[in-house]
């Protein structure tokens, strides 16, 4: 079954435009969900609104409120929020190129996957696409999405284009704020030149399968187990806890583990060199 776009309207660049589909990039339907049961019935709970001095509400007669101070609120009715809705102009305009590495990586949200929205938008949709590759640049646009404005980093990803939510400078933290409080303290250069070892032994290719949620795949074991033992715990090994040890001296063994077993620790490299400093002039001249 095809997946069912999450926004559908139009690409422009400048004059240029075609109908266009836009889909999410991920899913969360992996994801192991429980719902709240009784815990004799297993009858799923219902949540019923409830004020806390005069009991069950009505959803007729539940209102919007912005709470401005703890216990104060500002009352906003459904009329007024959609009075001060963008209007909805289905448009992906994009207003301005950039280079990717003068976005940083705080703004980057979700992904989404734009298409050209039938086959008479392909046309139109290669010649911007193409056109967004040869500039070798991303494209930053406006579209108006589940009644807010969101500004889109667009890029060329095989046939199609991969669209990316930022989020706004109110949404992002100063930096500062935080690592501004880490000491400046000058790291031990051999402990960085050992470091740096593990880093170089411990380089490969992403592969994202190699990187799948464990907790997820240890709850979806559980699940599994009691489902089979007809609802009995099935008992789970104690995590391990880190090991707490000298600085240098971990660096030092994880430079020996991370290597594997395709790779010779330092102290078996510098084991020839002792050998040839250990050696003495030759029994003759000795003797003479």
């Amino acid at each position: 079954m095809a997946a069912r776009p999450t926004w559908q309207g139009y690409l422009r660049l400048s004059l240029v435009s075609c109908p266009v589909a836009l889909y999410t990039a991920t899913a969360r339907s992996a994801d192991v969900s429980f719902n709240m049961l009784h815990k004799q019935t297993h009858n799923r709970i219902r949540m019923i609104p409830t004020d806390p001095e005069t009991g069950p509400v009505d959803r007729a007669d539940i209102v919007k409120g912005y709470e401005i101070e703890k216990g104060r609120y500002v009352v906003v009715t459904d009329d007024e929020i959609r009075n001060v809705r963008l209007e909805t102009t289905r448009t992906i305009d994009i207003e301005r190129f950039v280079d990717a590495d003068e976005i940083d990586r705080l703004y980057w949200n979700d992904p989404y996957f734009l298409t050209p929205d039938g086959e008479l938008a392909a046309e139109a949709f290669g010649v911007i696409r193409e056109a967004m590759e040869g500039a070798g640049k991303l494209a930053l646009a406006r579209v108006v999405m589940h009644q807010r404005e969101r500004l889109m980093a667009l890029e060329p990803r095989d046939m199609g284009i991969l669209a990316y939510t930022l989020r706004n400078n109110r949404e992002v933290r100063d930096p500062a704020e935080y690592f501004d409080r880490i000491p400046d303290t000058k790291a031990d250069p051999k402990m960085v030149a050992i470091a740096e070892k593990i880093i170089e032994q411990l380089e490969g290719p992403f592969d994202p399968s190699e990187f799948n949620d464990r907790y997820e795949d240890a709850l979806r074991k559980l699940i599994a187990e009691k489902e089979a033992h007809h609802g009995r715990t099935v008992a789970a090994p104690e995590p391990k806890e880190a090991e707490v040890i000298d600085l240098m001296e971990a660096l030092r063994r994880s430079l020996g583990e991370s290597g594997g077993a395709g790779k010779r620790r330092p102290a078996e490299r510098r084991a020839p060199a002792k050998k040839s400093a250990a050696r003495k002039t030759p029994a003759r001249k000795r003797a003479s």
